[in-house]
């Protein structure tokens, strides 16, 4: 006891006592990082830069102009058409969700402007029952796809998805299409979409809009692919390169045009954003 007084007398804390919650271990290098270091690094780790998943209220925040954040179609959400019941209902599981998130579903969709360039935005959050596409996201982008040829404006869709959400069988892998085309007629008014690949970038996501992009942007170290490497591998019953599904590899190979680390990108859009036009 005396030895403790001694010890923590000068006004230093006894670690014993430090609040949890105040450090994080990075699973890339293995340390151990000050919370507030790697929120202030938007979400990466101050030692090797590491991606941690980010909420999409946070990546709205991260690149839109403050102030000028419109979100469209925010009632939106999932219906149970097929009565679906797993190890839950699906109506729960969509309501535990929510509850977790504060979302509607795992997409938010809205307008703002980057460095005063007016864009339209989705972004997705893997929290939401793994970023998964339903019914309502696909309506959600589609609308703010049709919405953006309408107004004249670029497109930008963050995606963190593991693919379609099965829970709503069909109904979800018809979004796919649906999405697609409206990027199409966007397209064919010759307005810009970017696409910007997260981790992860999985399934009926990856295969539709996600890679549809007139640029297709990837986060360091991102995972983009369609199925698992082990059923890839199970499949054509050959070994697949290492790393085959990162964002370096993707890059590599053509599928995605550039790599920019988290807090570059709103720089790097508005670069592009300002080759694509004037200001509005």
């Amino acid at each position: 006891m005396v030895l403790d007084r001694l010890r923590w007398g000068s006004g230093r804390k006894d670690p014993k006592k430090i609040p949890d919650g105040l450090w994080v271990k990075c699973p890339s290098c293995q340390k151990s990082v000050f919370k507030r270091l790697v929120e202030e690094r938007l979400d990466t780790c101050p030692e090797c830069g590491h991606h941690f998943p980010m909420t999409a209220q946070r990546r709205v925040e991260m690149l839109i102009d403050d102030g000028t954040w419109k979100e469209w179609d925010e009632n939106i959400s999932s219906a149970d058409p097929l009565k679906f019941v797993d190890s839950q209902k699906y109506p729960d599981r969509i309501s535990a969700a929510q509850k977790k998130t504060n979302l509607k579903d795992a997409v938010i969709t809205g307008s703002g402007q980057i460095e005063a360039r007016n864009v339209a935005l989705g972004v997705m959050d893997f929290r939401f029952n793994g970023g998964s596409m339903g019914s309502a996201v696909g309506e959600r982008l589609t609308r703010m796809v049709e919405v953006a040829t309408e107004e004249q404006l670029p497109v930008i869709i963050i995606s963190a998805s593991g693919g379609a959400r099965m829970q709503e069988g069909i109904l979800s892998l018809m979004q796919m299409a649906k999405v697609s085309g409206a990027l199409q007629r966007h397209s064919d008014a010759r307005l810009p979409f970017i696409s910007i690949l997260t981790r992860p970038t999985f399934g009926g996501v990856t295969a539709s809009f996600a890679t549809l992009g007139d640029l297709n942007i990837a986060e360091p170290k991102a995972l983009i692919g369609f199925a698992g490497p082990s059923v890839i591998e199970q499949t054509i019953k050959q070994k697949l390169p290492e790393g085959f599904q990162t964002a370096e590899f993707c890059h590599e190979h053509g599928q995605v045009d550039l790599i920019v680390p988290r807090q570059d990108l709103k720089m790097e859009l508005a670069r592009i954003l300002a080759y694509l036009g004037p200001k509005k």
